[in-house]
């Protein structure tokens, strides 16, 4: 028995939880833009409070737990002592995202987007992530003798890099580290964002190896990515323009992975319940990769900032990227799997990103008319609410049969 047997059902209990309780709340977030007048039925829980709820527990609970449960496969040891531990941290985890909602619906929040944690609530995820890494760095030690000195090196790197993350979130939740709004940044630069997405493809390359899916080595992978990280640290970090040549010069070094992370991966064997959303990911990420460079682009980006275009984007790269990889790592830990939801939540999802980047785009030729609620305005409201529906169902769904 190892431990994707003992360990992915419960694993997929929590973050098909987490998905539902997050798709909720943003189905009623979804309702409220249509009939602000709902408002009214939850008393002083406006939609102010409720969106630190969907925002976070789509990221640290959904987004997150998934490649929680990779580094548990490749670290934890596959017996009962395992499977309890990593059901405590996983409680623990679970317990953490619950009382943040208890407090951001309670007004208790930092007002900084994905570090809402504040007051009593700051300490909860940073204690919920040291208690899994303590059952990582456990289940490190005790199966330090199964590799050599090379992945003892690695092991013991990667914890040593994970280790300093929960103080770095507590730190940075902080009001005092920086404003909600700086008003001395004109935003993301095509050097951070290249730097952001190296690190989101270096998590993507290490994914194979966490879940020990059969495959050949590509050294031309990791070469490719120290190529685009020196591209990273040539580009200049300041407050740099969106017009710069060497901006967007930067951003472009990402364009190339578009068949590259593709090649990549498809180099192994993926169980078949997995490689439907797999491929769905090469979708999205291609998509997310061209649309992520002409937004940034000069008119582009005066354009659809502030926008509808923008929240259509984060879907794009959450609910179609994030979604379409983390259902490839659940259907491959657990090694099988129902293909039930995919169409569902593929096709909402396809409507939902292209309604608001259409309202987006519409919305900077007429800002008031999504104000006033025009009647386009309403339309594509509705029509993202029946999305967002769809999405919900899908998660439903998937919820119900972690427990089969």
């Amino acid at each position: 028995m190892n431990v994707t047997a003992v360990f992915s059902r419960t694993l997929e209990r929590h973050a098909f939880g987490w998905l539902v309780a997050a798709n909720a709340v943003g189905v009623w977030l979804a309702a409220l833009l249509l009939w602000p007048a709902l408002g009214g039925l939850a008393g002083p829980f406006g939609y102010g409070r409720w969106m630190p709820l969907h925002l976070n527990w789509q990221l640290y609970g959904w987004c997150a737990l998934p490649l929680a449960g990779a580094l548990a496969a490749w670290l934890v040891t596959p017996d009962a002592a395992g499977r309890w531990h990593l059901r405590l941290a996983l409680g623990a985890w679970s317990a953490a995202l619950a009382l943040g909602g208890v407090s951001w619906l309670a007004g208790v929040t930092s007002g900084k987007l994905f570090l809402d944690w504040h007051g009593w609530a700051r300490p909860l995820l940073p204690l919920a992530m040291l208690v899994l890494w303590s059952v990582l760095a456990l289940h490190a030690w005790l199966r330090r003798g199964e590799h050599g000195p090379m992945g003892r090196a690695i092991r013991g790197g990667l914890l040593l890099v994970l280790l300093a993350v929960p103080s770095l979130l507590f730190w940075a939740e902080g009001r005092e580290v920086y404003p909600a709004v700086n008003p001395h940044s004109g935003g993301a630069t095509g050097a951070s964002l290249l730097g952001s997405t190296l690190a989101i493809l270096v998590v993507f390359g290490a994914l194979p190896a966490f879940l020990r899916v059969p495959g050949r080595a590509a050294w031309w992978y990791w070469a490719a990515l120290a190529v685009g990280a020196g591209v990273f640290m040539a580009a200049d970090h300041g407050d740099a323009s969106h017009h710069a040549t060497g901006q967007i010069v930067a951003l472009a070094a990402l364009l190339p992975w578009l068949g590259l992370l593709p090649a990549y991966l498809r180099g192994f064997a993926w169980h078949a319940s997995a490689r439907p959303w797999l491929h769905a990911s090469f979708v999205w990420w291609a998509v997310l990769v061209v649309t992520g460079f002409l937004t940034f682009l000069p008119g582009w980006s005066e354009r659809l900032k502030f926008t509808n275009a923008l929240v259509a984007h984060a879907h794009l790269a959450m609910a179609g990227l994030v979604t379409s990889l983390n259902l490839t790592i659940l259907r491959q830990l657990r090694g099988g799997g129902s293909c039930r939801g995919f169409w569902l939540w593929q096709s909402g999802c396809a409507v939902h990103v292209a309604v608001l980047a259409v309202l987006g785009w519409r919305e900077a030729e007429d800002p008031a008319a999504l104000f006033l609620g025009d009647g386009f305005s309403q339309a594509a409201y509705a029509l993202r609410l029946g999305a967002g529906g769809a999405m919900l169902l899908a998660s439903v769904q998937w919820w119900k049969e972690s427990g089969a």
